[in-house]
């Protein structure tokens, strides 16, 4: 931090150009668009503010005149930030190493509370390990059908002693792209594994996304569930669990008027905000409220280093996490002293589900920016889709095409 000087960080680099360029402080810095190119360009400035550029355009950096000051509120050294926050080894390079004396715990693992596991690297698999068909307990192991940069359509294959008399109807689970992984609905794929052919949507973290992977918006998702269900085959019935309805309903629409053979038999909403003016609930009544220039400036962010993401704009999993607690904090406070008092009882049944509970509650994942800001405007502000004024890549997506796919919606009263 004390060095003068001016650093350039190439993200996305091609050929040998991959490594920082330091230069020195009075160096003037150049990045020009190839008006030959004839593609625009966009600036981002401190991750905030964005301009376009033409073909030809000159953008110049130096070393402003006022100095930038930075409040420092914690006094401990630079290299203390960096093991605090990377979680770095310092037994041996900070001391000298005691023979016999055992490595003491890293801190915060030591001290954290449950509560305090906000955001996990790594989710577990929504794949059971074993199901049950036709009363013998059979293996379940997940492959992946389809991929794309933004998800993946998992297929649950069942190892049969003996193939079953009939095919079993194929099931397509289109899990929520609001802030929790697909772990959250294991219990939804154990139901459904007996006696369904059981695939599940596993959409990606925005910000394990490289930049260069490009945008992903409302278009792209009911492109994303058109393609899983054509991938899947004909005859696939269609669960949408909470915020996916109206995005599958759209694309079961598209097909539908198209003619697609491969358009589902049926198609189950549960819980889905299809018409957010119908019986409200917290988070319909926020989206309501709030100007949509409020969600512009106020929880989009960009995804840092060292995450394959990097300088990507999302909307954080973090607060998404913390939106969801608040709206339940009686809930989550009671949850937490009861799991306190089965621990000191050492009740460990309720303790261990507790804890794989708040595994999977705890670990979030990134929207991108245009996602969830298209879905604020367009499912909750302007009721888009029933109001009939819904369009995808230009094009109206028109519900009453649908005309032989039957239809089973779940009432998500509680559901926030």
């Amino acid at each position: 931090p004390e060095v003068a000087a001016m650093l350039l960080v190439p993200l996305s680099a091609h050929a040998l150009f991959s490594r920082p360029l330091v230069a020195a402080p009075a160096s003037t810095m150049a990045v020009e668009l190839l008006p030959t190119n004839g593609h625009y360009g966009v600036l981002w400035c401190d991750g905030r503010r964005s301009a376009d550029l033409p073909p030809g355009a000159r953008i110049e950096v130096r070393r402003s005149g006022k100095p930038v000051r930075l409040a420092r509120i914690h006094p401990a050294p630079f290299s203390e930030r960096l093991v605090k926050k990377f979680q770095l080894p310092t037994r041996g390079w900070r001391g000298p190493v005691v023979e016999g004396e055992p490595a003491p715990a890293p801190e915060h693992l030591a001290d954290a509370p449950s509560i305090a596991q906000v955001q996990m690297v790594v989710v577990s698999s929504p794949t059971p390990e074993e199901t049950t068909v036709g009363g013998v307990r059979v293996a379940v192991e997940e492959r992946v059908v389809w991929e794309r940069p933004f998800c993946r359509l998992i297929a649950f294959d069942r190892a049969f002693p003996a193939a079953p008399a009939e095919p079993q109807p194929k099931l397509l689970i289109v899990a929520p792209m609001s802030g929790h992984f697909a772990t959250l609905l294991r219990g939804t794929v154990e139901t459904f594994l007996p006696d369904h052919e059981v695939y599940i949507t596993d959409w990606t973290d925005a910000r394990m996304v490289p930049l260069t992977e490009g945008r992903f918006d409302m278009s792209d998702y009911i492109d994303h569930v058109r393609q899983m269900i054509t991938e899947i085959g004909t005859g696939t019935h269609v669960v949408a669990v909470c915020q996916p309805g109206p995005l599958v309903l759209a694309a079961v629409a598209l097909m539908a008027e198209d003619e697609d053979p491969a358009r589902p038999a049926t198609m189950t909403f549960m819980g889905s905000p299809i018409d957010t003016r119908r019986s409200p609930t917290v988070p319909n009544k926020l989206a309501g409220e709030k100007p949509f220039e409020w969600f512009e400036n106020n929880v989009i962010h960009t995804v840092p280093p060292p995450y394959p993401g990097a300088m990507r704009r999302v909307y954080p999993g973090f607060l998404q996490l913390a939106g969801f607690m608040n709206m339940n904090w009686d809930k989550h406070v009671d949850a937490h002293w009861r799991y306190f008092s089965d621990l000191v009882e050492g009740d460990g049944e309720p303790v261990e589900k507790h804890r794989e509970f708040y595994d999977e509650y705890l670990a979030v994942m990134d929207l991108t920016e245009e996602f969830y800001l298209q879905t604020i405007k367009q499912v909750f502000q302007e009721h888009c889709l029933p109001r009939g004024v819904l369009k995808h890549r230009g094009r109206l997506v028109k519900p009453a095409a649908i005309t032989d796919v039957a239809l089973m919606t779940v009432e998500g009263e509680m559901d926030d």
